[in-house]
């Protein structure tokens, strides 16, 4: 009797978690959806601008540029690792900061003074708990907007131009497609040429006003985009994770709901043939 009362509870758990995961993932795929329309949205014009900025610097020559130069001799490299706010969304934070691990290692290795920046509340607490403690921290949610993003790249750049640090590295998750997303750590400044201004067209440019005012412009603003397209491709990652792992949870669930349904009918079967079988030896007995 007992066995059968613990399976029943066992059973009403598992039917109160398979409802909590299926409905946190569909509220994934709901943002996934939404995450994934405004990256592709944004995705045309940072390529455009990175294709640009390749084909004016082609055209213009031996061009130079703070941007395009190291950031002086300070021995300092900013990494901003882009984690998450919630769990339950799979390997992305750890896959994010094994990446961001193996990179500082290669930095300190170097003999480079890592600074660490963390936007996301997962990854200030792994990096807390290495006693690793980030000197800032962000937090954009699920729908980072440009503004924001344009202040805190003016502020890198500021930096880097100043000579306050000589590199600054992104460590976050490209989004690929729906099975397949990357962590990957990208050098986000000193800028390199695009490939576009390898393959560039020979075609002759008249630039009004210069090549070099129009790079004022250009440069500082594929910064922005990238940074931008980063936290986008980010959340895209982050979504369509969890929403892969509470549907593997709700499956797992229903599998288990299955077994202990069955259990339950073989425990309750064996209850009543046990009690079959004592009324029938009562009877023979008493006959």
């Amino acid at each position: 009797m007992a066995q059968i009362r613990e399976i029943k509870k066992r059973m009403v758990a598992v039917r109160t978690i398979q409802r909590i995961t299926k409905t946190m993932q569909m509220i994934a795929t709901a943002k996934f959806t939404a995450s994934l329309a405004r990256a592709k949205a944004t995705r045309p014009y940072t390529d455009r601008i990175r294709q640009l900025v390749g084909e004016v610097a082609a055209a213009a020559g031996d061009v130079s540029h703070p941007l395009l130069q190291g950031g002086g001799s300070s021995g300092k490299v900013l990494v901003l690792v882009i984690g998450s706010d919630r769990g339950l969304c799979g390997a992305y934070n750890g896959n994010v900061l094994r990446t961001a691990m193996v990179r500082i290692k290669a930095l300190k290795a170097q003999g480079k003074q890592v600074v660490l920046h963390t936007a996301g509340k997962k990854a200030f607490a792994f990096f807390k708990y290495q006693q690793m403690l980030p000197e800032e921290r962000f937090t954009f949610g699920d729908r980072p907007k440009y503004e924001d993003i344009q202040a805190l790249a003016e502020r890198y750049m500021d930096a880097f131009v100043a000579g306050e640090f000589e590199q600054v590295v992104i460590c976050s998750m490209r989004f690929v497609s729906n099975a397949r997303q990357i962590a990957e750590a990208v050098q986000l400044l000193p800028l390199s040429m695009p490939q576009a201004s390898q393959g560039a067209s020979t075609a002759s440019y008249e630039f009004s006003p210069g090549a070099g005012e129009i790079l004022d412009d250009l440069l500082p603003r594929s910064v922005k985009v990238s940074l931008f397209q980063a936290f986008n491709d980010a959340i895209v990652s982050e979504n369509v994770m969890r929403m892969v792992a509470m549907k593997a949870a709700t499956d797992n669930a229903s599998g288990l709901g299955r077994t202990l349904k069955r259990n339950y009918n073989r425990a309750r079967q064996a209850r009543i043939t046990t009690e079959l079988t004592e009324i029938v030896s009562g009877a023979a007995a008493l006959g």
